[in-house]
């Protein structure tokens, strides 16, 4: 059974820096991986995405040039570092991962991916 976990979330100032990991297990291979985000009262929209290689990353437009994504297949890991963080990046992070090809444009969508994380809590005050 696979399983994803989230951790590295947490109570920031604005202006701080959070990096999250995803612990995979369960399987050794995934194709696409990424981070999704749910705000109270909105859809979960997408963060970040990375092909197995690393040479394909995708970044949402709202947080292109603060946050990472990287991952290390050796230890089946995924992270995302969150640097200038403003509070409207408050919300749950999910980590998610494909065991299928993901074509190019499709690492922005939620149906892409058929592993999901339990989330981990992001809080960023003013």
């Amino acid at each position: 059974q696979v399983q994803l976990v989230e951790s590295g979330g947490g109570l920031v100032q604005a202006g701080g820096s959070l990096r999250l990991s995803c612990a995979a297990s369960g399987r050794t291979f995934f194709y696409g991986m990424a981070w999704f985000r749910q705000a109270p009262g909105k859809e979960r929209e997408f963060v970040a995405a990375i092909s197995r290689s690393g040479g394909n990353i995708y970044y949402a437009d709202s947080v292109k040039g603060r946050f990472t994504i990287s991952r290390d297949n050796a230890k089946n890991t995924l992270y995302l570092q969150m640097n200038s963080l403003k509070p409207e990046d408050t919300a749950v992070y999910y980590c998610a991962a494909s065991g299928r090809v993901v074509l190019v444009g499709n690492y922005y969508y939620t149906r892409s991916y058929d592993y999901w994380g339990q989330g981990t809590q992001v809080t960023v005050s003013s």
